[in-house]
């Protein structure tokens, strides 16, 4: 396979589903230059949008359709406003106009023109069509496939061409985390420095360093938001956000503060016991979460359903572990997770439509142990045994949201990711490799097989587990 860079694994987006949300925004976002390629764009008058598979069964909740819609605005998930989202989507559904690509309105109406199909496309579980048509112009329809993280794909056809773009070669190519710690014994490298040598065939060093800390910045600050955020998650469920509490709860009385270095700050300067420790990580991964199910702007890591795990272990480290960490430990984390995320991508999968849960929180704890190791000195063997722990802990987790949304069970799993990344990354430590009897490449092999043993219903489709024991009128 192909090199997934560390920057494919961490997108920044809006929540609350990279599968469900960021890739259908994606897909129409690309329709959108498949009708200017055939200079058809000026001539729709109208545009169907087909969901299939679970992006049909959970698609309200995950807001599927909003994502079509602003995908076909022509708005960008990275850059959006996110207090435009509400006024773009309220002015379609009041006008029953849509401003097509930002460049022409057509008539659109939510209710006739997002058709949720139950049935399932033979490729893929989340499949979305879009069918424009016009006058002078043949109907034209396109259909994507939403693959987990934000990645999209077209189904291949028999029409289609082989493609002509030439091979990228990288100093250290893999396909696998054996082949990768090969790379790292022979010349004597941590992971993250093998990546980074890797990542500077796509892109300048300056350009690394400085994505890098905008991807950190972007984390911090969903953290930061959902930290200070107090009321009811929308959806209907009226689950109650619980970062603000706690996190008033741990910082006391404190003089005020403001940004988010002087937050750091100030957490650093309080005294943090055992107990506390549990509190702050659950406190900054429910924070990023709430954030994603409030439509806000998250990092997919590996998904937006799993966004909290990997920055609530980082702030960890970076406000409670090691008080003099800084640029440089951010982005070895980073990288570390990152490129360990991409072996699950092509040996598995990260996503929940196709694996469970275990693809989202499973895969996302598995990146930050292996972080996390890293940077408290484990060898590359010991970062890989960090993350094959920590997935062999999340082997069989479904994937049934009550509802349809991202909030119950979903939110406080990636609690328990966080916390398990940690006693992951600590256990690895003490783990001689030679003594170690599971390869992280077995593991993920195991993971990919228990995804195709797993019964539909428990990937994603509210159809059952607490979906179905819990009912929306429960809450």
């Amino acid at each position: 396979m192909e090199y997934v860079s560390v920057f494919e694994m961490l997108k920044i987006g809006v929540g609350p589903s990279s599968s469900h949300t960021l890739g259908p925004w994606r897909a129409a976002e690309t329709f959108l230059n498949e009708l200017r390629e055939r200079q058809i764009l000026e001539r729709v008058q109208k545009v169907q949008v087909d969901l299939y598979g679970s992006l049909s069964l959970t698609g309200k909740g995950h807001a599927t359709d909003l994502a079509a819609m602003l995908g076909l605005s022509g708005t960008d998930p990275e850059y959006i406003p996110i207090d435009s989202i509400a006024t773009i989507i309220n002015a379609i559904n009041q006008d029953k106009k849509l401003h097509l690509a930002g460049e022409c309105f057509i008539d659109f109406d939510l209710a006739t023109q997002v058709v949720f199909n139950r049935r399932f496309l033979p490729f893929h579980a989340n499949g979305i069509t879009f069918t424009a048509e016009g006058e002078g112009m043949e109907t034209y329809a396109s259909t994507f496939y939403s693959i987990g993280g934000g990645f999209i794909v077209k189904e291949k056809t028999e029409e289609d061409k082989p493609s002509q773009v030439e091979k990228v070669h990288f100093p250290y190519e893999f396909n696998s985390s054996k082949e990768l710690l090969a790379h790292c014994q022979r010349e004597d490298k941590k992971i993250s420095e093998i990546i980074f040598e890797d990542e500077k065939v796509l892109r300048e060093e300056a350009k690394i360093h400085s994505e890098l800390l905008r991807v950190w910045h972007t984390m911090q600050e969903c953290a930061y938001i959902g930290c200070h955020t107090e009321g009811i998650l929308p959806g209907g469920l009226n689950v109650r956000r619980r970062a603000y509490d706690i996190h008033k709860k741990l910082l006391g009385e404190i003089p005020a503060y403001e940004g988010l270095d002087a937050w750091l700050a100030a957490i650093r300067n309080k005294k943090v016991e055992f107990r506390e420790i549990l509190k702050w990580v659950t406190c900054f991964s429910l924070a990023v979460n709430e954030v994603n199910a409030s439509l806000g702007r998250v990092v997919t890591a590996p998904t937006n359903g799993s966004a909290g795990v990997i920055p609530a272990v980082l702030l960890y480290y970076l406000a409670i572990d090691n008080h003099q960490a800084g640029d440089k430990e951010i982005e070895q984390f980073l990288l570390t997770a990152g490129i360990i995320g991409s072996l699950f991508k092509k040996g598995a999968t990260i996503s929940a439509a196709m694996g469970g849960c275990q693809a989202e929180i499973g895969v996302s704890s598995a990146m930050a142990a292996a972080g996390l190791c890293e940077l408290w000195g484990g060898t590359p063997e010991q970062v890989m045994i960090a993350a094959e722990i920590a997935m062999e802990h999340h082997l069989g987790l479904t994937c049934d949201p009550i509802g349809g949304l991202v909030q119950i069970p979903c939110i406080e799993r990636n609690a328990m990711g966080a916390v398990k990344a940690i006693n992951a990354a600590e256990l690895a430590l003490e783990t001689d490799p030679k003594n170690a009897k599971v390869p992280l490449d077995k593991v993920i092999q195991t993971m990919w097989q228990t995804a195709q043993d797993m019964n539909t219903k428990y990937k994603e489709t509210s159809e059952a587990g607490l979906a179905v024991a819990v009912s929306v009128a429960d809450c």
